[in-house]
């Protein structure tokens, strides 16, 4: 994840100095805040791919002497089936429709919305590997 790690870090250096160029420039706000967030966005991003480098070290993906077997086994676990994403779908349509006509659907959609996404943290929380 180092090269991971050097693609954002250079991608947050780039917003960086834009925002600097484009605040000299000029005055309008929008954009240079625009500027900085994308900037401390990769930041984020760039720091988390170092810190997941320090805890686990080097992949094969990162050895060039590495044998294509290394990276073999279980990578991640992903449901089979489940209709949580299409409960959080719904909320989130209806959180906008909310947001659009009227509070009361907002308040039902962002409680769709909640039990969706508590539902596809929580599925498989038991599961054995």
């Amino acid at each position: 994840m180092k090269a991971e790690a050097y693609l954002f870090a250079g991608v947050a250096t780039f917003f960086a100095v834009t925002a600097g160029i484009y605040g000299w420039f000029a005055k309008e706000p929008a954009g240079k805040a625009a500027l900085i967030v994308a900037c401390m966005m990769s930041t984020l991003v760039a720091l988390f791919f170092q810190s997941q480098h320090v805890r686990r070290g080097r992949r094969p993906q990162d050895r060039t002497d590495a044998e294509i077997a290394a990276g073999a086994g279980l990578v991640e676990f992903f449901a089979p089936r489940s209709y949580y994403p299409v409960l959080t779908a719904v909320g989130v349509t209806l959180l906008a429709c909310g947001l659009v006509f009227a509070l009361w659907l907002g308040l039902v959609g962002a409680g769709v919305t909640a039990a969706g996404v508590i539902g596809a943290t929580f599925q498989y929380a038991g599961r054995e590997d």
